[in-house]
Formats: C-alpha cells, structure tokens, sequence
C-alpha cells in the first residue's frame, strides 16, 4: 500500500471518529435534557404546591395577609391553572379574588430568568380597595421608602426599561377575560368598573366596560392594536352610548368633573440605545371638558388636543425631548421638560412656539378657561420662548426667561374685557366675598373723583415705593419679583407670595372677580400684557384710575373719599405723613383701625413702618429733607375716627362688620 493512501484512510478514519463523537454527544445532552424535563415534568406540581407555600407565607409574614388556592395545577408542560385565588388581609376588606385562571409560559424564557407570558384565560373576579374607618385594606401593600446614603443613584433608564419589559412580559399575547372588576369604596364614596369580556387575539385588543358609581353607569369600549412582544400599541378609548365619557370618582372625591368624547394612545418604539431609553408615540383626546373651582367658574373645554412624546431616560436624567410636539386646537408648540440628579436636583422646562397668528392663539385658547378674551379679534403675528430652571440645592440661581417677539400685532376687537374703557368714565363695583359693592362713577361726574393733577405728588410718590417703584419703566411685570416669587411658592408648596404691579391690580380690580382660581390668574397676564403692550392706556392714565377705585378703608374707594374719610381733606392737601400711611394700609385697608392704640395714636411698629419707607424714599432721592421739616404725628379727624377703640369712647368695643359696611359716602 503507498504511503498517500495509508495517509487519506487515516484521515477518513479520524473525520468518522469525531462525527460519531459528535454524534454522541449530542445524544447524551438529548438523553439528560429528556431526563431533565421528565424530572421536572414529574416533581412540578410538587414545585408549584411549593411555591404557593412560599407564597403564602411571605403575604402571612410581610404583609399580615392571608393567601388561598383553592386548586394549583399544571395543563401539559407550560400551562398552569388556578382555581378560587383569594388574598386577604386579616384585619380588613379582602383585597384580590378570582374565580379561576389558566396561563401559560413561554418555555425557554424561564431558562434566562424572565416569566413571559403566552396566554391567559380569567374569569369571575375582583380587584377591591376600600377605605373606612379601620384604614385601607391595601396599605400593606404601598411601596416603603428605602433608606438610601448620598452615594446611592437610580440609574433611570436601566429601571424604566427593566420595569417596562417586566410589565410587558406579564401581558399575554392571546388573551380572554370575562367578568373582571375594579371596585373602590373610599369612604362610602363608590365607582366600580366591570370588565365584561377583553380579548386579545391576533394583536388586535378588544373590551367592554360597564361603569358603576354613585352618581352615574355608563359603557366603555376600548379598541385597537397591542403588541407586547415587540412593545407597540394604538388602542383608542371611547364611549359606547351617546354622550362623553365621564371620569368616575373624582366627582366625589375631589369636586372634579371630567370627561372626554375618546383618546387614542400609541406607543411607537421602546428602545434601549446605549445607555438611554428611548420612548416614542402619541396621545390625543378630544373634546375634553374638566370643571373645579380651583381651575375655573365654570367648564373649561379643549376640542382637539395632541401630544407627540419623545421621552427620554438617562443614567442621572428624565426628560421630554424638545422634538416632541403639543397640538391645541390651532396651536402648535415644543416643550422640553427635565429632571437630572447627575450632581444637584434640577427641574428644567423650556417652550418654543413658533410664529403664529395671532387670531389662531386667540381662539386656541381653552374654551371657559380665558372668558374676557371670547369674542376678541387680533392680527398679526408672534412667537413666543420660554426658559425656566430650578436648582433645588441653590434655588436663589433659578432662572426664569419669558421672550415674545411680535409683528404688526394689533387689537381690533375686544372681547368681554373692553380694556379701552379705561380711557373714559366707567362705572365700577368692587367684589368682597363674591358680593358686589356699592357702584363707583369713576370720572369727573363723581363729586370725589381726583384727576391725578390733583393728588399731591407725596401720595405719587409713598404708593409707587410701597406698591411698585417701577411702574413707569416696567411692561406690566417685573422679572425679578417674579423671580423670588416663584423661589417663594415653590419652598412653601403653595401660593404664598404674589408678584402683582399696579398694572395687574388694576386690572384684577377693574375687570376680574376676586376667586383664587388657575382661569383668573392666568387672564390677569395675558390682559396685563395686551394693555401695556399695546399703547392702549398711558401709564399716567392707568395711575389716576387705580387712586379712585381701590379700597382705603371699610366701604371708602377712591382717594378723593380717604383724604375726607381719615383727614378732612382734599388729595392735594395731604402731608407726607398723611401719604405714607394711606400707603401703606393699601394691602389690609379694612383692619386700618388695628393700627391705633387706645389714645387714637398709630402704634410704635406703624410709625417705625412709615419712617422706614420715608428712609427709602430718600435715599432713592424721591423726596429731600426739606420735605420732612414740620412733619407732625398722624391725627385722624375724619369719620375714620369712630372705628378707632379709645379711652373717651363709652363702649370700646370692637364697631361690628355690619356697621363698617354701613358707612356709605
């Protein structure tokens, strides 16, 4: 035999030899796979009756609530069934309980760790909360707050993702469910929704819902697309018999009225890039109406609305990316929303509104929302930027930037609130407690109307520093009072500090009610910027309205009726004493005799307040020295004396609220 034949057999000998290895290789690893699953297939109800034991005794130990299954057991080899599930706690309402359920679990999933679900078959169950007096039957259950050191972060992106994928999993892809509830009691106060059939098939989602509360029933369908593999979705939510649909329980609950005609939800992409968790799709709801007395006197209504989300999760970050996009109605805005931890706790927002018209702003404007602008008709052009940021470590470094850049941007029609009627004599009526006043003519037919000419230049002077030393080179707000209040309000959690000029105490004054609500706050800017950016009154106009309708006293408006009222004098006679302390009563006019001791003298902290601002008026050179020789005490001559408590007064009770409002000029 040659040489190169021997060799080619020993080399077909050796390729024979490793394919049969090969062979039995992969015949042993079927053979202890076989084994392995007939292993499991054999001890798995034991597994899973033991795994309901754990189950039973963490919910006993960890929660003091009590676990039941009442039939566990498997349906070929990745089905499970269960009958008559009931969680309960001891000492309260029970909180879980269904009928019976089948599932089953994609197989190889359990081998890297995930629990993925492939189908699910339920019925005759409840979801139950309830609140009464013995606590909440789900309070066991809330999530405890961890204690963490300085050094510990949450990576947001890897916990939105993992949260995300975990929940999606738990979705099946074939889905049916029948007779299913949600109920809540909260004290007494109900709202149940039954779920009478949900099926998902074929990634098409389909339900139907009845809704039960105290005030009303109404049936909901959902519809739509869902994916929860490749996690995307477009379901759309809507009322089945005619009417909106209505948001149960807040309406008892917290005096909310809500309710929509549908919304669509899309989910487009969820998707780990690198080290940031992208989400993207689009929310849209229409013809939404929402009523609470905090927000507005009455229904406020957004036809179209629709949000193109782009959210963005980031190791130390959280945010809305300016590419999203906000549709309402005609408008059309990007907003860019920030959370970031990565060294302080910041807070960011900014908005970007493209040039616009002006008439489309106008009637985008949420219906019930912005009243006194109904009716009013605008042209030109403008766009507007907003920039804010909080540093919740340094709140004194927060930054607050407003823009609006406009183009021959005018008024040719008013709405309800007819600001050119300032320029001439109107009628005006204060509100106190919802109730109107008296009428004030506001111009020269009013015997004690003052012409700013006739108000003593002292009067000018203490009210600008006290209420707005920059009134005349200012547009209606002050970028720096706006500042702190903002810091204020945000350290207090509540509106505790304003930041209104005299042109937004005019206009609150003159043309909105005094109700602490979202609408009229929100109105007060927007009329504030139309009056002074638009020449539509001078300032000095603007000054001489504002001395002849505000309050100086219980039922006395105007300057011309407080100089009579305290002093028996016209406004050009009064001394600058007389002025500082009209001025400063300004923000509690009513309580003004609080301010004078038993002898009919102002008390110490009143006087140290008036000097204290004759101080700034100097050093600002407003007024000179020689304006403060020959000053002498206050002393109140006028009918303001009677509600003064002094010695030489018999009675030195308090005069009652109904005799203050009986004082009538």
């Amino acid at each position: 035999m040659s040489q190169a034949n021997c060799s080619d057999k020993i080399k077909t000998y050796n390729m024979r030899t490793r394919k049969q290895k090969i062979i039995l290789t992969l015949s042993i690893l079927s053979v202890i796979f076989v084994l392995a699953i007939t292993g499991v297939y054999i001890f798995r109800d034991a597994l899973l009756q033991k795994a309901i034991v754990k189950v039973k005794e963490k919910m006993d130990q960890d929660y003091d609530s009590n676990f039941t299954v009442k039939l566990a057991k498997f349906n070929g080899l990745t089905g499970v069934e269960l009958k008559d599930v009931v969680l309960k706690p001891k000492h309260a309402d029970t909180l879980f309980r269904i009928e019976s359920m089948k599932t089953t679990v994609n197989f190889w999933h359990l081998f890297t760790g995930n629990v993925q679900l492939g189908s699910l078959d339920a019925k005759n169950g409840y979801v139950q909360l309830v609140r009464n007096a013995n606590g909440r039957n789900f309070d066991a259950f809330l999530p405890k707050k961890k204690e963490t050191t300085s050094d510990e972060k949450t990576n947001y992106a890897e916990l939105a993702y993992r949260i995300l994928t975990n929940a999606l999993n738990l979705v099946p892809t074939d889905m049916k469910l029948e007779n299913l509830s949600l109920k809540m009691d909260d004290m007494g106060k109900k709202a149940q929704l039954n779920l009478k059939t949900l099926t998902l098939e074929d990634k098409q989602l389909e339900t139907a819902i009845q809704v039960q509360t105290n005030t009303f029933t109404q049936r909901w369908k959902i519809k739509g697309f869902a994916d929860p593999r490749n996690k995307q979705a477009d379901i759309r939510f809507f009322n089945i018999d005619t009417g909106r649909i209505k948001v149960p329980y807040f309406d008892e609950r917290y005096n909310l009225t809500a309710g929509f005609d549908s919304i669509r939800l899309n989910v487009e992409n969820i998707d780990m890039d690198g080290d940031e968790l992208h989400i993207d799709g689009f929310t849209s709801i229409a013809n939404l109406h929402v009523n609470h007395e905090k927000i507005a006197s009455k229904d406020v209504v957004i036809n179209n609305a629709r949000f193109d989300y782009h959210f963005l999760f980031g190791e130390s970050f959280i945010a809305i990316d300016s590419s999203s996009t906000v549709l309402l109605n005609k408008m059309k805005f990007n907003p860019y929303v920030e959370y970031n931890n990565e060294k302080d706790k910041i807070y960011k927002l900014k908005i970007a509104l493209p040039r616009m018209k002006a008439q489309d702003f106008i009637e985008s404007l949420p219906e019930g929302l912005f009243t006194h602008f109904e009716g009013m008709e605008a042209e030109g052009t403008f766009d507007y930027r907003l920039d804010f940021e909080y540093n919740k470590d340094r709140p004194n470094d927060l930054v607050f930037e407003s823009k609006l850049n406009k183009e021959n941007l005018k008024i040719l029609k008013y709405g309800e609130a007819d600001l050119n009627k300032l320029n001439g004599s109107f009628v005006y009526r204060a509100m106190i407690n919802g109730k109107p006043q008296r009428p004030i003519l506001v111009g020269p037919g009013n015997p004690n109307y003052a012409p700013l000419s006739e108000i003593t230049p002292y009067l000018r002077k203490s009210v600008l520093t006290t209420e707005d030393p920059s009134f005349f080179s200012h547009h209606g707000f002050i970028n720096q009072a706006f500042k702190q209040s903002i810091i204020k309000n945000i350290k207090t959690r509540k509106f505790s500090r304003g930041a209104s000029t005299i042109s937004m105490q005019l206009i609150k004054n003159v043309f909105l009610t005094r109700e602490k609500t979202l609408s009229r706050k929100l109105e007060e800017i927007l009329l504030v910027y139309v009056m002074e950016n638009n020449r539509i009154i001078s300032k000095e106009r603007m000054l001489e309205v504002y001395f002849n309708i505000i309050e100086w006293g219980p039922n006395v408006y105007g300057i011309g009726e407080a100089a009579h009222f305290y002093f028996q004098k016209s406004p050009s006679q009064l001394s600058l004493n007389e002025c500082l302390y009209l001025a400063n009563i300004i923000p509690s006019p009513r309580k003004f005799m609080y301010q004078f001791n038993d002898e009919g003298n102002l008390r110490n902290f009143a006087v140290n307040r008036d000097k204290m601002v004759r101080n700034i008026m100097l050093r600002r050179g407003i007024i000179t020295s020689e304006d403060t020789i020959y000053e002498l005490p206050i002393m109140v001559s006028g009918a303001a004396r009677s509600f003064i408590r002094t010695k030489v007064v018999k009675d030195s009770t308090a005069v009652d609220s109904t005799s203050i409002e009986e004082f009538n000029f």
